[in-house]
């Protein structure tokens, strides 16, 4: 048992210590970009809107769906591109997939992006069709005065963010996903045990997506890199939950941040269940 406990805590360490250098360079690209994007999105139709929108909330971590956020708030994209781009969102999770599974961590973000791609007209139409009241506009910085500064972006950004809110989640959730699937191993046929409750494991991936915050995803991800659940429940976990890029959409409006869960539950459910019955 303390061989086992030792040995995940090492490899629960490698794998945050690659999650945050990976972190720091998205955050690095944000900062230099210094919300150039939103000007992508100035008078542009909706299909764009989709788009560039989607693409954002692929970008690993919660920035993409951050400023995602932003943009809706300032009326600059619709409640389909926002939901959508939530679906496309995988949050810190997505930093943990490109360490245990790289390759099939791509194929699973474009087929993210693309399934927020057209849910965005969905979700829009289905808002339209029934006249879903939502809301358009909030001020909201996203940027400091004095993010240049290498102090400033140490201090807020690498110490502030990624290391004090981001870090030790990331670690205590991957070596307690981990921890879990091994002593499972040793003490139970876990594999045989998700094989015979598979559907209700998927249900359970979807609705533990619904949690508005990076790590109790990580479970599921850590159950598929082991091989004991197959693709069907990491894709419907992945498009419901939106690791914590919702919160500050809760600050702002809970009624909306509450209809997004609810049309991406009911997409990650019907796309799970597809797969399921097709036994991916």
């Amino acid at each position: 048992m303390l061989n086992i406990f030792s040995e995940t805590l090492l490899e629960s360490a490698k794998i945050t210590l690659f999650v945050m250098v990976m972190m720091v360079a998205v955050d690095l690209l944000n900062i230099r970009s210094r919300g150039k994007f939103a000007l992508l999105l100035d008078s542009a139709g909706k299909w764009k809107q989709y788009v560039v929108s989607s693409a954002l909330g692929t970008v690993p971590g919660c920035m993409g769906a951050f400023a995602n956020v932003s943009l809706y708030m300032h009326g600059m994209i619709t409640f389909g591109a926002l939901a959508g781009s939530m679906i496309a969102t995988s949050g810190d999770e997505a930093f943990v997939m490109l360490v245990m599974f790289p390759k099939i961590a791509i194929v699973l973000f474009l087929i993210l992006f693309l399934l927020g791609f057209f849910s965005s007209k969905i979700i829009d139409t289905v808002v339209k069709k029934f006249n879903i009241e939502t809301c358009t506009d909030c001020e909201v910085k996203q940027y400091h005065k004095d993010e240049r500064s290498i102090k400033h972006y140490l201090k807020e950004h690498i110490w502030g963010h990624i290391i004090k809110h981001h870090m030790w989640k990331t670690l205590l959730w991957t070596f307690g996903a981990l921890l879990f699937i091994e002593i499972g191993k040793q003490y139970w046929d876990i594999s045989e045990v998700s094989h015979h409750y598979l559907f209700l494991v998927l249900i359970l991936s979807a609705l533990i997506g619904l949690i508005p915050e990076s790590g109790p995803n990580l479970v599921f991800i850590t159950m598929f890199a082991s091989g004991v659940v197959p693709f069907s429940v990491l894709l419907t976990n992945s498009i419901v939950q939106d690791g914590h890029g919702l919160l500050p959409m809760l600050s702002y409006s809970v009624k909306d941040s509450i209809k997004i869960k609810l049309f991406n539950l009911v997409i990650g459910l019907t796309i799970g269940i597809i797969l399921y019955l097709l036994g991916l």
